[in-house]
C-alpha cells in the first residue's frame, strides 16, 4: 500500500509509535482512509461467520446480530473492537456526504462530520465489541442524520 505521509512520518519518528501524525488526513485523505478501512480481524471473523462486509449500512446491521463468541478471549475484546471502530468508521465516510477521518493531536483517529462534530469510533467499536453498546447501525443512524 503506498501511503506517502505514513513513509516519510515513520522515517522521522520510527515504526514503533504506530500513531499517524496530526492533519494527516488533510495531507493524503485517500491513504488513510485506505488504511483505516483495512480492519482485516473484523472482516475475518464476519466472513466466518458469513457476514460480507461491503462498506455499507446493511453490513452494520448484521454485524449487531452477530454472536458475541469473542467475548469468550478477553485480549480479542480491544482489537475486534478497534476494528468494529475503523469499520463503523468507513461506512460513515463512505456514505455520509461531507464526512472524513480526522487525526486528532494524540494521534486517535476520529470521524469528524460537515457539522464540525468530531466521533471517536473507535471507542465506539470498543464497547461495542465488549457488551454490545452501542449497536453500531443505531450510531451510524444518529451519524447519517448530522
Amino acid at each position: 500500500m503506498n501511503i506517502p505521509f505514513l513513509d516519510s512520518w515513520r522515517k522521522r519518528h520510527g515504526p514503533e509509535r504506530g500513531a499517524a501524525p496530526a492533519g494527516a488526513a488533510d495531507r493524503e485523505p485517500e491513504g488513510l482512509a485506505e488504511l483505516l478501512s483495512e480492519c482485516e480481524l473484523l472482516r475475518t471473523h464476519a466472513q466466518s461467520a458469513g457476514v460480507a462486509l461491503d462498506d455499507s449500512p446493511a453490513s452494520l446491521e448484521a454485524l449487531d446480530q452477530l454472536q458475541p463468541r469473542w467475548r469468550d478471549d478477553p485480549e480479542l475484546v480491544p482489537w475486534l473492537g478497534n476494528d468494529a471502530g475503523l469499520y463503523l468508521g468507513t461506512v460513515v465516510i463512505r456514505t455520509v456526504r461531507d464526512a472524513g477521518w480526522w487525526i486528532r493531536s494524540d494521534g486517535q483517529p476520529v470521524v469528524r462530520l460537515a457539522s464540525g462534530r468530531e466521533v471517536d469510533v473507535v471507542e465506539a467499536g470498543q464497547a461495542w465489541a465488549a457488551d454490545g453498546a452501542p449497536e453500531l447501525s443505531q450510531l451510524y443512524a444518529e451519524l447519517a442524520e448530522n
